[in-house]
């Protein structure tokens, strides 16, 4: 199909997607599926071969956050049944990284819960960092600690992280329905704290929260103008005890075609397939690896995922590579500029490309041809739209009346297939492995 077609070509040259066609790729067809998803894979394999890079959670401290973030088990007043503890000291959080490295893990992501860390646990974050690099050679160390302050990001750095996480998790127009203790501006400006200080920025989304289609459009555009290296994909485990215990929206199809659009967006980052991937793709996820390049091995913070040995077994079968510690994951271009940026501690978001598309990405404006991620898009496919509301199982497609029976069907969530497993359950502290 023509629209295919063209966003391939797109993709291949860096050029962005207008808006009108981001949302065409959520409005596909089911007959149209495969065909999406083999022209996501023609792009995902311009940039990244057929390397799948894994990455690895290690929970410092879990549950008892301040923050009412609907989504999360860990919120202020959850009554999801899940593992609290306080901080993991460095030696134990480096032997749990440890096991997640021993199965091929080339990042390992120190997630802590709350609204931000003091600047005492930036250091006992820092003397993590350095115990994991101590004992693994080569790996990457991600940070996720919630909002940052002033100099906190330079000091992770300095301490050895090599990029750091904040997700925008959903489009600003809907952000105060989902979280009302910070805004969705605080999320931005900890992001671009983050690139101003020279770390890889890895910021993504979580689907499937009642948002439309334009939400989701929103919020990919706004993760392509933050330069982000790596845009994880989660999509919710609605977790008993949650405001959004009963938001079971999400197919393995409307999953593809968002994963599908992000990798149109986002054509040369890293796209992992993050949280709920076992819960809402199933079956289908070794198709997901035709357009995401990245996944999470093994469990995530407060719910178990797929064993780890399934996930090898799953990308050798679907004739993936496990991406080795001695490839940079990032096509050269990206590479190159984020080594510069942190070589100056004060690149990315924002710089200016050179027609080769140097320094280019998300945020970045660059010329047609070396347009990152992040370029300006045409004007008719700027701005952002103020969508509202939620949507139902089809995720914002025709009416029920007008789809076939056996696709509405094939459409609606089956809850009664899935099953959110809580981690460590009857533990007093389950390893991620």
């Amino acid at each position: 199909m023509d629209l295919l077609n063209t966003l391939v070509e797109k993709g291949l040259r860096r050029e962005l997607p207008t808006r009108e066609e981001a949302l065409a790729v959520l409005a596909t067809s089911d007959d149209e599926l495969l065909d999406v998803v083999a022209a996501a894979g023609k792009v995902r394999r311009q940039w990244f071969g057929r390397r799948v890079k894994l990455n690895y959670l290690v929970n410092l401290k879990s549950g008892l956050c301040p923050e009412d973030c609907s989504y999360c088990s860990q919120r202020l007043g959850s009554k999801a049944e899940i593992l609290k503890y306080t901080w993991l000291k460095p030696d134990e959080a480096s032997q749990a990284a440890a096991a997640g490295v021993a199965g091929g893990a080339k990042r390992v992501c120190l997630v802590a819960s709350g609204r931000g860390p003091t600047d005492r646990d930036v250091e006992r974050v820092g003397r993590t960092i350095e115990a994991i690099k101590e004992q693994n050679e080569g790996v990457e160390v991600c940070a996720c600690l919630g909002l940052l302050s002033d100099g906190q990001a330079e000091r992770l750095r300095d301490a050895g992280a090599d990029a750091y996480n904040h997700n925008l998790n959903t489009s600003e127009a809907t952000y105060e329905g989902i979280t009302k203790t910070h805004t969705y501006a605080d999320r931005v400006d900890t992001v671009q704290k983050a690139h101003a200080a020279g770390l890889s920025a890895c910021s993504g989304l979580i689907a499937g929260m009642g948002e439309t289609d334009e939400d989701l459009v929103d919020v990919v555009y706004a993760l392509r103008d933050l330069d982000s290296d790596s845009v994880p994909v989660n999509f919710l485990i609605p977790f008993e005890g949650t405001p959004l215990a009963k938001e079971w929206n999400l197919t393995p199809q409307r999953c593809l075609r968002i994963l599908a659009m992000v990798r149109f967006v986002c054509p040369d980052v890293e796209v992992r397939i993050a949280g709920g991937r076992e819960v809402h793709l199933r079956s289908m996820q070794p198709l997901a690896l035709n357009i995401a390049n990245s996944i999470f091995l093994g469990d995530y913070l407060t719910s178990e995922g797929q064993a780890g040995q399934a996930d090898l077994d799953m990308i050798a079968d679907a004739g993936f590579e496990v991406e080795g510690a001695g490839t940079t994951t990032l096509p050269a271009h990206r590479a190159d500029a984020l080594a510069a940026a942190g070589a100056v501690a004060a690149g990315g978001c924002g710089s200016h490309g050179s027609a080769e598309g140097a320094g280019c990405g998300c945020g970045s404006h660059g010329s047609a041809e070396g347009a990152g991620c992040g370029s300006q898009a045409p004007a008719e496919g700027a701005g952002c739209s103020s969508a509202g509301g939620g949507c139902g199982p089809c995720g914002g497609h025709a009416p029920a009346a007008e789809v076939p029976a056996a696709e509405a069907a094939a459409n609606t969530a089956r809850t009664d297939l899935v099953a959110v497993r809580r981690r460590g359950a009857g533990t007093d502290l389950a390893p991620n492995a």
